[in-house]
């Protein structure tokens, strides 16, 4: 590292690398939160930062994920080097995906793939008045309608109801007058149109 980048780096540099690997004591999180909120440096570091930490989290989860027992091992090993208690590894967090609208008035949020069996565990929603495009069932289709109303052809959902659909039958027309969520698990083979 140059002298002049030595020189520009905020003295919470560290502690905002640690942030971003979620690598951060718990009570320090808010700290260091407000801190890069009123620091330019540290944002742009932060940024920079979670484009690794993301292309880290692509990888295998086996090579990126070591046991429990190895980050307890080294907490504990930091902790005697440092002469301080050891900082416990934090809970993994789930970080709860985005809506993308897929089609005008149609958001999905995938919670999981499969690509192995071609199944998708997705929530979807729709608009009031927009309709699902016609489509033939790969595999089982599983529906559970969360809220709102939701037809499927001649039959119409309400909260709580289950729809299943076995291959290869379809669906002509999927609409809602009021906008609907549900859980949809289906084959990603499925054919629209």
């Amino acid at each position: 590292m140059s002298a002049t980048a030595a020189e520009n780096r905020c003295r919470e540099s560290e502690r905002v690398a640690a942030y971003a690997m979620s690598a951060l004591p718990p009570a320090e999180v808010v700290e260091i939160e407000a801190h890069v909120a009123g620091c330019a440096h540290c944002r742009r570091e932060l940024g920079a930062l979670r484009r690794v930490v993301a292309t880290f989290a692509a990888w295998p989860g086996d090579t990126m994920s070591p046991k429990a027992s190895l980050r307890e091992r080294l907490a504990q090993r930091i902790g005697e080097d440092t002469g301080k208690a050891p900082v416990p590894p934090p809970p993994p967090r789930w970080s709860e995906p985005e809506w993308d609208e897929v089609s005008p008035g149609i958001f999905c949020k995938i919670l999981a793939n499969d690509d192995e069996r071609h199944r998708v565990s997705m929530l979807v929603r729709l608009l009031p008045n927009v309709e699902y495009p016609p489509h033939t069932h790969a595999g089982v289709e599983e529906l559970h309608l969360l809220e709102g109303e939701l037809w499927i052809d001649d039959r119409k959902l309400y909260p709580g109801d289950y729809n299943r659909a076995q291959a290869p039958t379809g669906d002509k027309r999927v609409w809602s007058e009021t906008g609907c969520t549900c859980v949809l698990i289906t084959s990603a083979l499925d054919v629209l149109g």
